[in-house]
């Protein structure tokens, strides 16, 4: 049963599964490394199981509830408009959206969005181990947790292969992926 508002952990929301997988999926496309594209493609691939991982977590927790029990875990809203299912949205409410993404088709700033979305949601992880007193959903949570270190690294060394790419050591004076004079 489940006694807290987690609402959909990590389903979704800006910090979410995911807009991790489709983001990564969608800056593959532009990036002109082919070791960078294929990061990308396998890290959005991996978040897309993490979506599916997360999205049974949540069946797990509220499947059977009454909408009695469900009202009092704070799930009356969520309850109306989709009774137990499961719907992409972050926990305080908001509905996923693609606004909260970017795949700018700049290698580097991409790349520094990935990072960034790597650090908030192994945060957002680390805030959900401290709520959450069940093992059978806090061991899924620090695998998932885990995970975004891992790939946190990743993005780093695509950085480096990106920046190393470069002719100038200013990497904000172009766009690798765009601006042919900025390659080698």
């Amino acid at each position: 049963m489940m006694t807290n508002n987690y609402r959909l952990l990590q389903y979704s929301g800006p910090d979410g599964e995911l807009s991790a997988s489709t983001r990564y999926l969608s800056q593959r496309f532009s990036a002109y490394n082919p070791r960078v594209a294929g990061l990308l493609t396998d890290i959005g691939t991996e978040e897309l199981a993490h979506f599916e991982m997360i999205g049974a977590i949540v069946r797990q927790l509220t499947k059977g509830l009454s909408a009695q029990e469900l009202e009092a875990a704070g799930f009356a809203p969520y309850y109306i408009d989709h009774t137990a299912g499961i719907w992409p949205q972050a926990a305080g409410g908001i509905p996923f959206n693609a606004c909260e993404f970017q795949s700018s088709g700049d290698a580097v700033a991409d790349l520094v969005e990935d990072l960034a979305a790597e650090q908030k949601a192994r945060k957002t992880y680390d805030n959900i181990l401290r709520l959450v007193n069940d093992h059978d959903v806090a061991d899924p949570i620090r695998f998932l947790r885990e995970r975004e270190i891992v790939h946190f690294q990743r993005f780093g060394e695509a950085l480096r292969m990106v920046q190393e790419d470069l002719d100038s050591r200013n990497f904000y004076v172009f766009n690798p992926d765009f601006d042919c004079f900025g390659n080698k």
